[in-house]
């Protein structure tokens, strides 16, 4: 433990971060054995680079897409998803930075308590923790529905077991699994898209649908712009929770191979992502549909008929497109689940090696797997799944109540790297050191931080417009977990703010260089 870790209360394991490649520590001695409590650097470049693809495609792009240019027109699903896009390409390269130096997994709660606060970090990481549990009791339950759709007299919670099941056996067995599975998952959805967008284009041109469609649709009835700037507003939350995922590429670094190489290569990639399979996929759909069609909002009920892409594909003449796009979000849905569980094992996991959590959760298995991190992790889905069948109310409270933990976990990304980076120049560091290095500091993490304040401010204005205290604790629930985490934490523990003199921000993990970008 450093100094400064020691004025600031920290308990931050250097252990943690300092795997290298292979599982070995600075000692050299392999540290994945059963109750060394290590992961082992097994995921490769490509492995990276496909998990931060498959974050940014979800069943978000697919089914409730729609549902922002019936709101507020196609100009204004564009303009929504393109700023949510630009807020997640800032706080990509901020993560970029803080996990090519420190590769650990836990990174948000481990950066937050190294950089800003322990009591931080605490409750951050029990935060997101619990809305991944949640958000997989979620998820398989719509799979079963989605099974359903083919199998209509199946029990839905057979379907819903074996998923858990499944997700259980690819988890357990050795990183590179989870990896391997998360490659093809999330090439399905790319292959899906780049489709679409073929054939999207060729309708707009007139090639496979005369006659051409063009962009009359931009300018039908009220478009571009539905409801103006209080409509556009108002999408934000939608097209902001379609790109919650992608901030686990952070949490891969302390798995990868090489994270020197993988997580900027993954970084660096995000813009074109979310240009291509955000902007496009939005600009296709309202090109094609116009924004006061009822299907663009009845997809967002779950019904895979009124998903925008299975409208077009019909159009396009393919007859089979309702089963084609209900099995693409099926391996959504499993991508979801699978992610949600490495996720929150290896949260788990950071808590446990900065003692915030029980030291069980810091073991592994053999081959590196937080084993005692996953069971708590799938046991506590299933619990949550189960209040689904027996007490509907109370699942669909945890449903809302876990609705902002995303954002949450962005703003700590933002401020841990603002305070990384002002406390590693005021120590007299050079940005040449950096392995890795955001652009547009700190305007990057400033508008990011900016941005999901205004995001979880306006979550439920409407609530606050009539004082319904009822709705206003059930929306921020989530804000209300983490700042009661954080001031038990904060006071039983008497921790401070670490001044950004004393912030340790020496890399951990001698991680080979990269070409940096220049601010």
């Amino acid at each position: 433990m450093t100094s400064a870790d020691a004025k600031a209360g920290s308990q931050t394991s250097p252990i943690s971060a300092g795997t290298t490649k292979g599982g070995q520590g600075h000692d050299g001695k392999n540290q994945g054995g059963k109750g060394h409590g290590n992961v082992q650097r097994n995921l490769k470049t490509r492995h990276i680079s496909m998990i931060a693809l498959g974050g940014c495609i979800g069943t978000g792009l697919f089914m409730t897409s729609g549902s922002t240019i019936a709101q507020a027109g196609p100009g204004g699903g564009l303009v929504a998803y393109a700023a949510m896009g630009v807020m997640i390409y800032f706080l990509m390269t901020s993560l970029g930075e803080l996990a090519t130096n420190m590769p650990v997994s836990g990174s948000f709660a481990v950066y937050s308590s190294k950089y800003i606060d322990p009591a931080l970090g605490f409750a951050m990481g029990w935060d997101y923790w619990l809305n991944w549990t949640i958000a997989g009791a979620v998820d398989i339950s719509t799979a079963a529905l989605l099974i359903q759709y083919w199998l209509p007299d199946s029990p839905g919670w057979v379907w819903s077991l074996l998923v858990l099941l499944i997700v259980f056996l690819i988890n357990a067995l050795v990183v590179s699994a989870f990896g391997e599975t998360e490659f093809w998952l999330a090439l399905i959805k790319v292959a899906t898209i780049v489709i679409f967008l073929v054939v999207g284009f060729a309708m707009i041109c007139g090639i496979m649908f005369h006659p051409a469609v063009g962009l009359q649709n931009f300018t039908y009835k009220d478009a571009p712009f539905v409801g103006g700037l209080p409509a556009i507003m108002s999408v934000f939350l939608i097209a902001g929770y379609s790109f919650q995922g992608t901030e686990v590429v952070g949490v891969t670094a302390g798995e990868s191979e090489d994270p020197g190489k993988a997580v900027p290569k993954a970084i660096n990639e995000v813009f074109w992502r979310i240009l291509l399979f955000y902007i496009l996929s939005i600009f296709v759909i309202a090109a094609l549909i116009p924004y006061t069609s009822p299907n663009l909002l009845g997809a967002s009920d779950g019904n895979i008929a009124m998903s925008p892409f299975t409208i077009v594909f019909q159009r396009a003449g393919l007859a089979s497109a309702a089963s084609i796009m209900n099995a693409v979000v099926l391996t959504s849905i499993l991508s979801a689940v699978n992610t949600g569980a490495y996720a929150s094992s290896r949260m788990l996991y950071g808590l446990a090696k900065d003692h915030h959590a029980p030291k069980i959760f810091a073991t592994t298995t053999k081959n590196g797997v937080p084993m005692a991190g996953l069971i708590a992790t799938l046991c506590m889905e299933l619990a949550t799944f189960a209040t689904s069948i027996f007490g509907q109310k109370f699942y669909m409270w945890l449903v809302t109540a876990t609705g902002l933990t995303g954002f949450i976990a962005w703003i700590g990304i933002a401020l841990s790297h603002y305070r990384f980076r002002r406390a590693f120049k005021l120590q007299g560091h050079d940005l040449s050191e950096l392995k890795y290095r955001a652009r547009f500091f700190p305007l990057g993490p400033i508008l990011a931080l900016v941005l999901c304040i205004i995001v979880i401010a306006g979550q439920d204005i409407p609530a606050f417009a009539s004082w319904n205290w009822g709705e206003i604790g059930m929306t921020y629930f989530s804000v209300i977990l983490v700042l009661a985490l954080y001031l038990g934490y904060k006071i039983k523990h008497h921790t401070k703010i670490i001044k950004l003199k004393d912030i340790d921000v020496s890399s951990v993990s001698p991680v080979p260089a990269t070409d940096a970008k220049k601010d």
